[in-house]
């Protein structure tokens, strides 16, 4: 028998905080504009251009949640015309570590994958993507 981690309390806890980083991040875009606001302040079309596939709506909306989060600061300048410049929060620091454990353990997964491909004699492993979404991404 294996041994327990966790006991029940401690079991539900640790579900409860998945929970709430899984809500606060949940979707494929999330992470995706911190990545791309992690080089420094973007306009939004510098921040569409930056991820493939991401529509200006879906943009939009991944934005204001992430500021309601307080993970990114949008500010207005009074120019004409005017100014929206999207940038990190210190709060951002916070997921550095995940991130940085994502990107590492997905070249890894992308790695044992195409590996797997190669070995089952597949002559497109390298160009076949991972998942494909309705982007073609």
């Amino acid at each position: 028998m294996a041994k327990q981690i966790h006991d029940e309390e401690t079991c539900s806890g640790s579900i409860n905080a998945v929970k709430d980083a899984l809500y606060v991040l949940n979707g494929k875009w999330k992470i995706l504009v911190i990545i791309a606001l992690s080089e420094g302040p973007k306009r939004f079309k510098e921040i569409e251009r930056s991820i493939n596939g991401i529509t200006p709506k879906v943009l939009s909306k991944e934005l204001r949640e992430l500021e309601l989060n307080e993970f990114i600061e949008r500010k207005v300048f009074d120019t004409v015309p005017v100014q929206i410049i999207y940038e990190l929060t210190p709060h951002s620091d916070s997921l550095k570590e995940i991130i940085g454990s994502l990107i590492v353990w997905g070249k890894q997964h992308r790695d044992y994958i195409l590996k797997k491909r190669r070995s089952a004699g597949s002559d497109k492993a390298d160009k076949k993507p991972l998942v494909k979404d309705k982007y073609g991404n």
